[in-house]
């Protein structure tokens, strides 16, 4: 009972001191809620940033392995001299791994011709990446298809000029009507149409199948040389879902250095790239960012816990003779400190939520006005309170402690 009364004398004397001094209050809890604001604030857009990022790169596949001639990151102390003199990866390493590795649901040797137009009669959609794969694309990668069907192994393995393409370059050429069974032309070849890519829309790494047009690797043969470097050619390995990623990669590590035949020693020749680099590259990135809204918002909170201790300070002044007669009518000096230590707890806590009043109203503005959805975590939530109770007790102690050692006679007299 006594924490309940103590926390409602509290509550009283906190108000109290809001209601008569209202405007040095307000400074002083501004202080606070501006600290909470920021802090809150960045990690809030750093959150929903980094979720929709990790989003991104989760349509990779966790079990999902690129050979390719650089490896991922390109940041720092790169270096790229080691990797320029590198072998692509060619449609012989392909298909020795698709007859050799025992662990891989799929395997799929691509490469993509960039910015191409694609026609039909006399319409024309621009920027279209044209993809060539060969016939285990719908197992290494996850895509749905809003009209028609995949290839078939024989239409794969002949070359058969057909596509599937995205639902932008469809939507561009054909309107509303369906897609599927009429000739496009596709690098001055007519192609027929079998599918289209359902509607995705661009996530926040710029990858989507709204602007692609996937054909056979064979007969992208006819097209373009799908060895070139211009043409970026990879070999993606989607593992079994039974086995570690850290196994489908020591297998597809040896198989290739045993393909291109690299003496025990030697450095590899390839690149085995896969989600986790990207998202420890974001970890880290991230993490500067949140060290940087500490910092800024640090500063703002220092300055209003100075001023909650000014606050208390003052109000242990106007109120030595209230705590002189709580005093000499048997309060313990564990009552006055609480009482005091409750009052500052209880400041601190409203500038806190004003904080996080601001990030909600912050939150709101650009999900519903700028149309970029951002969410206030549940966990952000708690980290402001949290900040607030410890901002209160650290700047409350001090005048609590000192007007719980007043003397009660001399309290009364002054």
């Amino acid at each position: 009972m006594i924490v309940f009364r103590l926390i409602g004398e509290s509550l009283r004397f906190a108000f109290d001191a809001i209601r008569q001094n209202k405007l040095r209050t307000i400074l002083s809890l501004l202080g606070i809620t501006i600290g909470i604001f920021t802090i809150i604030a960045v990690f809030t857009a750093v959150d929903t940033l980094r979720n929709k990022l990790q989003e991104s790169v989760d349509k990779l596949g966790s079990k999902t392995i690129f050979i390719q001639k650089w490896p991922w990151g390109g940041f720092g102390d790169y270096p790229w001299w080691k990797y320029m003199n590198r072998p692509e990866p060619s449609p012989r390493d392909y298909e020795q791994l698709q007859r050799r590795m025992e662990n891989a649901q799929g395997i799929t040797y691509e490469a993509a011709a960039q910015n191409r137009v694609i026609k039909y009669r006399s319409s024309s959609v621009e920027g279209a990446t044209i993809w060539a794969a060969s016939s285990d694309f719908d197992k290494t990668w996850s895509f749905e298809l809003q009209e028609g069907r995949y290839f078939t192994e024989n239409e794969s393995k002949s070359g058969t000029p057909i596509c599937i393409m995205g639902a932008e370059i469809a939507e561009g050429l054909f309107g509303n009507s369906p897609a599927v069974g009429k000739q496009v032309k596709v690098m001055g070849r007519r192609v027929t149409v079998v599918g289209v890519f359902k509607k995705e829309g661009e996530d926040m790494l710029g990858m989507s199948q709204d602007k692609n047009v996937l054909i056979p690797i064979n007969f992208a043969k006819g097209l373009f040389d799908i060895r070139n470097e211009r043409y970026d050619p990879q070999i993606t390995v989607r593992g079994n879902d039974n086995v570690s990623l850290e196994e489908i990669e020591s297998e597809l590590q040896g198989l290739m250095r045993s393909i291109h035949r690299l003496k025990p020693g030697q450095e590899d020749d390839f690149a085995l790239n896969k989600t986790t680099i990207l998202s420890n590259q974001l970890d880290t990135m991230f993490s500067m960012v949140k060290i940087a809204g500490w910092v800024i918002g640090g500063f703002s909170i220092l300055v209003g816990g100075f001023g909650i201790a000014n606050i208390m300070f003052v109000s242990v002044k106007e109120r030595t003779n209230i705590i002189g007669i709580q005093k000499s009518l048997g309060a313990k000096n564990y009552f006055i400190l609480l009482q005091f230590m409750f009052e500052a707890i209880i400041l601190c806590l409203l500038g806190g939520l004003l904080g996080l009043l601001f990030v909600f109203l912050f939150t709101q503005v650009f999900t519903h006005l700028l149309d970029i959805e951002i969410i206030l975590d549940i966990a952000n939530i708690v980290l402001g309170i949290g900040i607030s109770v410890v901002i209160g007790s650290l700047s409350g102690f001090y005048p609590a402690f000192s007007a719980s050692r007043l003397d009660p006679v001399e309290a009364i007299r002054s």
